[in-house]
């Protein structure tokens, strides 16, 4: 028997529906069966499907063009079309349309298993090809910002003019949106990309290691074990990022005022200076100007640091990227941890460009390190993000019909209901609903226990 594979028939005259739907039950394919192209353009929306077969006359329009809706729902669909007249146009209309291939009536079985088996095949031969140009073609760019939303090539745009130029930059964001990276992509962008990049967290305490880390020294705790060399003189002429660099005191503050005024700085117990050639990124989550106006940040500093700043954008500016961070991380993590990942189905990726991002692309890169590890399958599925990231979104509905986005935030409250009291009787209370009437709801709603 085959592998459980999804397939969508929409075919009006029962008899040809139900003979259908029974071979290819019994071929071992997962197959859902309706009569109307309304019918059909319902059941896209609720669940993923890899196959649609469409009759070409439908009491409620056009099977061709029930195919083109069914593919603007989901991308990743493959079509196969009936028709009674097997003629040069209605085969080049169904390609257009998108079609893999079609049917002429009476349907031969034969005929079908072999069409959907090529199919399969194709569709797995075209991911893997997918797959593997994606893996060559990220290889070498891993610390490419990823995205395609306006937000996003603004900050690409700006970023590849910075970086040749040399100049110390300032990066502003919230925490997790990729600060460090956008660090890394300026380093590897400018003229010394072959030097060394160098971080330090400037929120470390207390200031002695801080300053020994940055300028190097004697060892506070062991004066006269030699001297440690700082990331200043460590970087050469290559790249210091300077994480959280609101947090830096007030005396540390005073000395990097003089490396960025001056190109030099003083090791902790020494007397002569020493020169410093790296360029300085620094980057900050707080509003420096707001910090100098209450007195935490020295003022000359800060318009030394200012000059040149780039701010990154939050995750909920760009939801756009979303799919292709998800594409992204699916990728990389699956091949951590030798899984067989390869992506996220369409309700899978609703749900997550809904979802309130507080923690923007460092906890989407979490949650989806968690879902490759929980994956049971080859796409993740809503189920396996996180609890706290399902309890906190609503997956958008596609329409814009009232009653059908009514119908969807129904099943998803009754969904996230049962999931946290599997018990009927205590959700159907919960809900105050009657038990009966939950049932009914979710035979209604398709709700799949």
């Amino acid at each position: 028997m085959k592998l459980s594979r999804s397939i969508l028939i929409c075919e009006d005259e029962e008899i040809i529906r139900t003979s259908l739907r029974e071979f290819l039950a019994e071929e071992g394919y997962d197959v859902i069966a309706v009569g109307t192209a309304t019918a059909a353009l319902h059941a896209i929306r609720q669940r993923d499907f890899q196959v649609a077969i469409c009759d070409v006359q439908l009491p409620d329009g056009d099977g061709v063009q029930l195919l083109r809706r069914l593919l603007q729902f989901n991308a990743n669909l493959s079509g196969l079309v009936i028709t009674a007249y097997a003629t040069v146009e209605n085969a080049v209309e169904a390609f257009k349309a998108g079609a893999f291939d079609f049917l002429v009536k009476p349907v031969i079985f034969d005929d079908l298993a072999n069409k959907l088996q090529r199919l399969f095949q194709y569709r797995e031969l075209s991911q893997e090809n997918q797959t593997l140009r994606k893996e060559l073609a990220r290889r070498d760019d891993s610390d490419e910002l990823i995205g395609s939303s306006r937000a996003v090539r603004e900050l690409q745009d700006a970023t590849r003019k910075v970086a040749v130029t040399g100049a110390n930059v300032l990066l502003c964001g919230e925490s997790g949106t990729g600060k460090e990276l956008a660090a890394r992509t300026i380093h590897r962008w400018g003229p010394k990309r072959n030097e060394r990049f160098l971080t330090a967290n400037c929120a470390t305490r207390p200031a002695e290691l801080l300053e020994l880390q940055l300028f190097g020294g004697q060892t506070p705790a062991s004066p006269g074990s030699g001297d440690q060399a700082g990331i200043f003189r460590q970087a050469g002429e290559g790249t210091v990022f300077l994480d959280e660099v609101s947090q830096l005191p007030l005396s540390t503050q005073a000395k990097l005022l003089r490396v960025i005024e001056h190109g030099e700085f003083t090791p902790l117990g020494a007397t002569d200076p020493q020169k410093h050639h790296a360029r300085i990124v620094a980057a900050t989550t707080r509003d420096l100007a707001r910090e100098v106006a209450e007195g935490r940040f020295d003022e000359a500093l800060f318009y030394r640091l200012d000059g040149v700043k780039i701010c990154i954008p939050p995750l909920r500016e760009r939801l756009d990227d979303i799919p292709e961070l998800v594409e992204f991380f699916v990728a990389k993590h699956s091949r951590a941890m030798g899984q067989g990942v390869t992506g996220a189905t369409s309700e899978t990726i609703r749900l997550l460009i809904s979802a309130n991002w507080k923690g923007n692309v460092r906890q989407l890169d979490n949650a989806i390190e968690r879902a490759v590890m929980m994956c049971e399958g080859s796409q993740i599925r809503p189920e396996e993000l996180p609890p706290d990231l399902i309890g906190g979104s609503q997956p958008l509905p596609d329409t814009d019909e009232l009653r059908s986005a009514l119908r969807h935030y129904e099943r998803l409250h009754i969904l996230r209901v049962l999931r946290n009291w599997p018990d009927k009787r205590e959700a159907a209370r919960r809900l105050r609903l009657g038990l009966s009437s939950l049932y009914r709801k979710i035979e209604e709603l398709g709700i799949d226990l």
